[in-house]
């Protein structure tokens, strides 16, 4: 049995659970290799056993994929052979996590009664921590993304619109090996980089503007995340000094962060530095979560993290940013991940103002 299972199983036991019955499609990819669609099937372990539960669609291609210790069920009634599975009585706690729709819920309270027992995160905690494997593909996935930044960048003019400039960034990723996005590419130039999430639009650059861009590809399954803010010209004294304080901040938390750390203290090294310098009112998100598998995973940083506690071998962004109203926004994100003593930048790409 693979060591993720083995893994689960130990957990279980020490939460006294009989079993697991879990359906997000990331936790089946996770433990199996399985690459389904959400819904697209479910997977039962035991202290003595693993079955993944799903339908003919997959049935070939899990015939030269999947181990041979893994037990498969073919079926359009997935929910109904999981309980077939459990039939014993000795499956008398059942850890279900606490994702699933509430559709699905009602469908496993009728099937499992009082058997099941919420458990919220497991596996993803468990994902928090990457294997030598892991780390290998994310360094690959972050190094394409700092090859696609310094690609655009002697790219894009003046007169392109923000949405012709993540299309172009797109193909080029996806030329280059990327999988596909794993969201909408972010970008946001003159009054629009105040929107931290401001979506590309029609709107042309111009002249003078800062021009933030965020964006993270797959490469084999896991995703990078970074983020970088460039000019068109001078942008003014203003914005020059709010993108040094970001990146200065940015420095600051990269001091603080080592395993043992926890996700408030390494907030509060760039959020209380971005304060004194008179920006605190305009930072308003998190300063970094995990990435992997998914583009959002924990721990995290941010004011109420302080139980998210970092250990080696999590794969992290580093996100500071200052956003003024109808003026501009900058931010700054960087992939780390967390070493033996303290950490490692994966994203190579410039973090200097560049002024196109």
């Amino acid at each position: 049995m693979n060591q993720r299972i083995l893994t689960l199983q130990a957990t279980g036991q020490k939460l006294g659970l009989d079993a697991f019955l879990l359906t997000n499609e990331l936790s089946l990819k996770y433990l199996t290799g399985f690459d389904g669609l959400d819904g697209d099937g479910c997977l039962v372990v035991t202290p003595d056993s693993v079955t993944l539960i799903t339908d003919a669609r997959y049935q070939e291609a899990l015939s030269h994929s999947l181990s041979k210790d893994i037990n498969v069920e073919i079926t359009r009634d997935y929910y109904q052979v999981a309980r077939k599975v459990l039939s014993d009585p000795s499956y008398q706690k059942i850890g279900f996590e606490t994702s699933v729709s509430y559709e699905l819920y009602r469908t496993l309270s009728q099937l499992f009664g009082n058997r099941l027992v919420p458990e919220n995160g497991i596996v993803e905690k468990q994902r928090e921590v990457k294997s030598a494997d892991e780390v290998a593909i994310l360094k690959r996935s972050t190094a394409l993304a700092s090859a696609g930044f310094s690609a655009l960048i002697k790219q894009v003019r003046v007169g392109q619109t923000e949405r012709q400039v993540a299309n172009w960034l797109n193909n080029w990723m996806l030329e280059h090996g990327a999988e596909k996005p794993s969201f909408d590419t972010i970008v946001a130039s003159g009054y629009r980089s105040a929107l931290p999430h401001g979506s590309a639009s029609e709107k042309p650059l111009q002249q003078g503007e800062l021009v933030t861009i965020d964006f993270g590809y797959y490469v084999d399954g896991y995703t990078s995340d970074m983020t970088r803010t460039f000019a068109l010209g001078d942008p003014g004294d203003e914005l020059r000094q709010v993108y040094q304080v970001v990146h200065e901040a940015q420095e600051k938390m990269f001091q603080v962060i080592k395993p043992g750390a926890n996700g408030q203290e390494v907030d509060a090294a760039g959020r209380d530095y971005i304060d004194q310098q008179g920006f605190g009112q305009y930072y308003n998100h998190g300063s970094g979560h995990g990435i992997g598998l998914a583009i959002h995973e924990g721990p995290n940083f941010g004011p109420r993290w302080r139980s998210n506690v970092i250990t080696e071998n999590n794969v992290m962004t580093v996100e500071p940013g200052i956003y003024l109203p109808g003026k501009g926004g900058v931010r700054i994100e960087d992939d780390l991940l967390i070493t033996k003593t303290g950490n490692q930048r994966l994203t190579t790409a410039n973090r200097d103002l560049l002024i196109l």
